[in-house]
């Protein structure tokens, strides 16, 4: 007796392909900057190149990538400036939603983040980085979908995706991925006591960090490039 053969829906598979090539773009393995490569890539993912395009315009759409003329696409760099006014709005975004799902976060929502975080700290302890990063990357994406405003969510979503890369690699400085994570353990105990000015607070507190760490890389690279 022959197994059925179940085909994926190629809508499934662009949705798989974007996956995978949002990953490398967050954990730097496709730099700010570079072009992303249509022959190398369909053989680095084993896909051919119609998904790919249709991921590539997926992530153009998130703001991960930027398609330029006579340039194809190429991975997201942020200014400086840029850097600064999207941490400014991520900020007041994420402060809101905390406060929010602190008022209005349910028993299930609340052990199911809790669960998360303490996956996320057995990550942290192993020193690994990428599973650590999903798991805190889906704690803030359950505590926006706690706050049960779905304009907020929306908006949190696409802003969010410009900056995923910078707050991935913000965790590379051990002290600096040490106090994230003492950040981490203030809100989940602000979400515990439905304290919603504490969650407001914690959160503004840990965008700012993320903003001044970010800044701090951005201005070394930018350092040894023009010493090198």
């Amino acid at each position: 007796m022959s197994a059925e053969v179940i085909s994926i829906p190629r809508a499934a598979l662009h949705v798989q392909v974007a996956q995978r090539l949002r990953q490398l773009l967050v954990e730097g393995r496709i730099g700010p900057g570079a072009k992303l490569n249509e022959r190398e890539l369909s053989e680095r993912l084993n896909v051919s190149r119609t998904p790919l395009r249709e991921a590539i315009k997926m992530l153009a759409a998130e703001g991960l990538v930027e398609l330029l003329p006579n340039r194809g696409a190429v991975a997201v760099s942020l200014t400086e400036e840029d850097v600064l006014h999207t941490f400014e709005v991520m900020a007041g975004l994420e402060a809101q939603a905390g406060e929010l799902a602190a008022q209005r976060i349910t028993e299930q929502e609340l052990a199911e983040i809790q669960a998360m975080h303490f996956e996320m700290m057995a990550a942290y302890t192993r020193r690994d980085l990428s599973t650590y990063y999903t798991l805190n990357a889906r704690i803030h994406s359950a505590i926006s979908a706690a706050a049960r405003n779905p304009v907020l969510t929306q908006v949190y979503q696409q802003v969010n995706a410009r900056l995923q890369a910078l707050r991935f690699r913000s965790n590379q400085d051990g002290e600096k991925w040490k106090n994230a994570m003492n950040e981490h353990e203030k809100m989940i105990e602000a979400l515990a006591a439905h304290d919603g000015n504490a969650m407001r607070q914690v959160l503004l507190s840990h965008l700012r960090n993320k903003r001044d760490v970010v800044l701090e890389q951005l201005r070394a690279a930018r350092g040894e490039k023009a010493a090198s």
